[in-house]
């Protein structure tokens, strides 16, 4: 096959959305025997190598968050490039105006789209001082995910809500993934945390991933500063970059790597202890399986993405989004009693076994080959992926 993929963020900053997205394409070029061809915004300082064939989209800086670039459309020269490689099936990943024009493009000419849910981008309005907009990208929400012939989405849940709001069947799980050689307990290494000033009894919660305000900095800020007017010995990592850095200045003796990478970022996730992770927009949480696979606790929003990974008290702890009394609580006993967090984690150790991003991305082809199989033939698409 011959699969066009769609994405505002291939791989000019690393996150969760665009690990996924390179895994699976390098899977279906290496593993499977298809040829991809991404289209999508880059910058002079690209995060990482892309897998695949990366076709640059012209676009602008996005405002109020520059570290984003917008592509305003689907200039002549992609729309050509386009045609050239005749694809099979478009895949669009990020509901912008690239992903809309994409789905137009392929509609027209009678070729499948599959998209694929990576973020709550309904969520964010709040964190911005707009909430007034959720209905708004509600509604643009609807309209893309609609067009759509077939969604992927990282958990049954969103799945399930994907079906009701679609009112078909046409939406599957497409999970994600760890590599349990990069990220596993044998990494912990007291001496890099020497090497930062930590003491050897002191317990770290790190904060890993993007800074940015819908990631939950304000609600670790407050627990950690909570917790650390209460003289317990705990030091925040943070484990990242971006706009909201500045607001870990008020913690005391914070220690802030930056942004890592391969064996430098597993280093440093397992030589933490536990992970606070009060995101509420995450759709799967590749930075919680990661912990999970270094053997740390975490303690997370009890919200669809942590319920799909962590058993409440048994693989990690789940609290109230926003009851920052419970995250102390939950903190502050796994600080003071070390055995049970010992064993917390080995139990989310184990349970990241489960996850495998060959098992994740053959499932997304699979999809792939069945809606390639049946496009010219709607009548005989099994029922779960009829293309309306």
């Amino acid at each position: 096959m011959r699969i066009a993929l769609f994405s505002g963020n291939y791989n000019y900053l690393r996150e969760g959305a665009n690990q996924a997205l390179n895994t699976l394409v390098g899977y279906l070029e290496q593993r499977a025997g298809h040829s991809v061809q991404v289209y999508s915004p880059v910058t002079n300082t690209p995060a990482f190598e892309p897998e695949g064939t990366l076709v640059p989209v012209a676009s602008v800086r996005l405002p109020l968050r520059g570290e984003f670039q917008l592509a305003l459309g689907l200039p002549r020269a992609t729309r050509r490039d386009i045609e050239r490689f005749a694809p099979d099936i478009v895949h669009v990943s990020t509901p912008d105006i690239l992903g809309v024009r994409a789905q137009t493009f392929a509609k027209r000419r009678g070729i499948p789209v599959v998209a694929s849910l990576h973020t709550l981008f309904e969520t964010y309005p709040a964190f911005y001082g707009v909430g007034w907009a959720r209905p708004l990208v509600e509604v643009h929400l609807r309209r893309f995910y609609r067009r759509s012939d077939h969604v992927f989405a990282p958990t049954r849940q969103l799945v399930a809500e994907m079906k009701q709001m679609r009112g078909d069947d046409c939406s599957s799980v497409w999970s994600r993934g760890i590599d349990r050689e990069l990220f596993n307990p044998g990494r912990r290494d007291l001496e890099w945390r020497r090497a930062y000033g930590i003491a050897d009894d002191e317990v770290v919660v790190v904060f890993f991933g993007r800074l940015v305000l819908e990631k939950g900095v304000s609600t670790y800020v407050a627990v950690l500063k909570a917790l650390q007017q209460q003289g317990l010995p705990v030091r925040p990592l943070i484990i990242g970059s971006g706009p909201a850095l500045g607001a870990f200045d008020a913690l005391t003796g914070r220690v802030v790597t930056g942004h890592l990478m391969g064996e430098s970022l597993a280093r440093a996730v397992a030589s933490a202890d536990i992970m606070l992770t009060p995101s509420t927009t995450e759709t799967f949480g590749n930075v919680v399986l990661e912990a999970m696979a270094s053997a740390l606790t975490v303690v997370s929003a009890d919200v669809p993405s942590a319920q799909s990974l962590i058993m409440d008290g048994h693989t990690g702890f789940l609290s109230p989004p926003g009851d920052l009394g419970h995250y102390a609580a939950t903190i502050e006993r796994l600080v003071k009693n070390t055995q049970p967090r010992r064993a917390i984690g080995i139990a989310a150790w184990e349970a990241s076994k489960a996850y495998s991003w060959d098992a994740a991305s053959a499932s997304v082809e699979r999809v792939y080959q069945q809606i390639q199989n049946c496009s010219t033939n709607k009548q005989s698409l099994p029922a779960s992926l009829v293309i309306y």
